[in-house]
């Protein structure tokens, strides 16, 4: 019997045997690349009884020495499984780079719709549309609940400065990135830096919060958030900017994601979850274009770093070149949209 093909960054055989050590397995495992994942690599794994698992790793090549810690993001999901904050249940962290060239973790795996784009996004009811947009904002507030010392993290990060280090890490990831001649970027920045809002709590902050970074139930209801990679300690109002940025409506001129599912009729608009979550949460936010501003800044910084690995390979997909061309362009849109977002915040 001929064994199944492993895409790059997947070692079958060993990985088979490491899984089958900690759950059973029927053999052969199967391994695909899942779309939609431009940081850490993830795979859909199943084995020949209907077993259904999902492994993260990290690009494969040289990475930034703080990026894709596999150990820290296997332990952030473990810990919020008894809260409120819907995650996938952990199977196992492997540390050990020997078998499979790099540390990884694998999950169970969570049925339901992950909205990439309008096509997905029309499979819902339009009232489960309505109804995932609220919910969203829900579950991002009960994120920001969690004490961090109740579950064991704590320690995740410094809680102060958040801001501060943000823009000292991601501006850090620019200057190391192919895209420096990019106009606009280093200026944002400066004004960003000169300007930053007063820090009034601190929480668990999510890093990358979106629609499609979440598993959706048909009604509507969150039942897993994902890709937790950059989670760390600081200030929650961060959070709602970049989903602001993520969040396009149909009269947009420009989105941060190529074929926005919050484009389809029934998504509630920006200015109603901004509402939803001052009200989830209680906090105030008459500061939220500054972090609008931030969430387009950070994400041109973080794509100019996906956009260096896919150019060099690292991302194990066949048309790297041309990804990386499309992320070039799409950076030069977004440092745009941070310089309109922080003329509105006043910077």
């Amino acid at each position: 019997m001929n064994e199944p093909s492993t895409p790059a960054g997947i070692d079958g055989p060993a990985i088979t045997r490491w899984l089958n050590e900690r759950v059973p397995v029927s053999e052969p495992l199967r391994f695909s690349l899942i779309s939609g994942g431009r940081s850490n690599l993830t795979f859909d794994v199943t084995d020949a009884a209907g077993g259904h698992w999902v492994l993260r790793r990290p690009p494969i090549g040289h990475v930034l020495a703080t990026a894709h810690d596999m150990a820290r993001e296997h332990r952030i999901i473990a810990a919020l499984r008894d809260t409120p904050v819907p995650v996938p249940p952990t199977v196992d962290l492997c540390a050990d780079s020997e078998v499979n060239g790099a540390p990884f973790f694998v999950m169970d795996y969570v049925d339901g719709l992950i909205l990439r784009d309008r096509a997905t996004a029309e499979k819902l009811e339009e009232s489960a549309r309505e109804a995932a947009g609220l919910h969203l904002i829900d579950v991002l507030a009960a994120i920001h609940a969690v004490d961090p010392d109740d579950v064991g993290l704590g320690d995740l990060g410094r809680r102060e400065h958040y801001v501060e280090r943000q823009l000292k890490r991601w501006h850090g990831q620019w200057e190391r990135s192919a895209y420096t001649d990019v106009t606009g970027i280093d200026d944002v920045h400066r004004r960003l830096s000169a300007d930053i809002p007063e820090q009034h709590d601190s929480t668990i902050v999510h890093g990358d919060y979106r629609l499609d970074n979440c598993i959706l139930t048909p009604d509507g209801r969150i039942a897993a958030v994902l890709d937790w990679e950059l989670c760390t300690l600081g200030d929650p109002l961060a959070d709602i900017g970049l989903l602001l940025v993520y969040w396009s409506e149909r009269t947009d001129g420009f989105s941060a994601l190529p074929e926005s599912p919050t484009t389809v009729s029934g998504f509630p608009s920006r200015s109603q979850i901004t509402e939803r979550y001052a009200e989830s949460s209680g906090r105030r936010i008459d500061e939220v274009d500054y972090y609008v501003a931030l969430g387009y800044w950070k994400l041109a910084c973080i794509l100019a770093g996906v956009a260096t690995r896919y150019a060099d390979g690292q991302m194990g997909d066949d048309d790297a070149a041309g990804l990386a061309d499309l992320f070039g362009a799409q950076i030069v849109n977004l440092v745009r949209a941070a310089d309109a977002a922080a003329e509105r915040s006043g910077r």
